[in-house]
């Protein structure tokens, strides 16, 4: 991954809609965007993914998105911006106390939000790196175009594919579980950990020199898949 990429926000927020208009909305700024559906999953994308800014809503399942936040408090000081219905003052001050940076509520202005994102970035130190794509080896992926190529040829994926193939390159070398890689697909319908194999093996057809031995997309026995480096 090129280390001068646009900042990476993660949004947890289980109204697939509006998840979707905000990875839309977001990405059309240039920023790579990652998006969760429950607390579980967002907890975990947000310690293994290492974002620049988290984008947290209160009302998850699984797991609240403050007990996400005081979790996330132990071992990372990501900026995290709250997104709550809620509208009471002692909310607001919970979610604060717990380590929040700021707070919006629903409903609210896509432009608003955008600027408190920058806000935040601002505050981070990440405010001026540039819009590229994302490199490994022969992969290039840009965020904001949803181009992706191999040695310089352009290459047709899926939504899923195009999400799957975005998350590996956000972390090279680290293993992916299956029910991890299926979390970033949720808005497409959800399915099992075989739809992830089924995307991987599709991905391997476009993107492999050969397929029936991948060089890039490794299995991991028992586990999932990685993204490996190919000197």
């Amino acid at each position: 991954m090129t280390q001068d990429s646009a900042p990476h926000l993660l949004i947890v927020e289980d109204h697939p809609g509006l998840s979707e208009l905000l990875r839309e909305y977001l990405g059309a700024h240039g920023y790579q965007v990652s998006a969760a559906a429950d607390g579980h999953a967002g907890l975990r994308s947000a310690l293994h993914l290492a974002p620049d800014l988290v984008i947290l809503d209160v009302m998850l399942p699984g797991l609240g998105g403050l007990e996400v936040l005081r979790q996330l408090r132990t071992e990372r000081d990501t900026p995290v911006l709250m997104l709550t219905a809620r509208d009471d003052e002692a909310s607001k001050v919970l979610g604060l106390e717990l380590g929040a940076d700021d707070y919006v509520t629903k409903p609210f202005s896509m432009a608003e939000l955008l600027a408190r994102v920058k806000a935040l970035l601002r505050r981070a130190g990440l405010k001026d790196k540039p819009r590229g794509p994302l490199t490994h080896g022969p992969l290039s992926l840009h965020p904001l175009t949803r181009e992706v190529t191999v040695l310089g040829e352009a290459v047709k994926l899926t939504r899923a594919e195009f999400e799957l193939l975005h998350v590996l390159m956000l972390s090279p070398e680290r293993v992916f579980t299956r029910g991890e890689l299926l979390s970033h697909l949720q808005e497409d319908g959800g399915g099992s950990e075989r739809t992830v194999d089924v995307h991987v093996r599709n991905l391997r057809a476009k993107l492999e020199i050969d397929a029936a031995h991948p060089q890039l997309l490794e299995t991991v026995y028992g586990v999932g898949y990685r993204l490996r480096t190919v000197s």
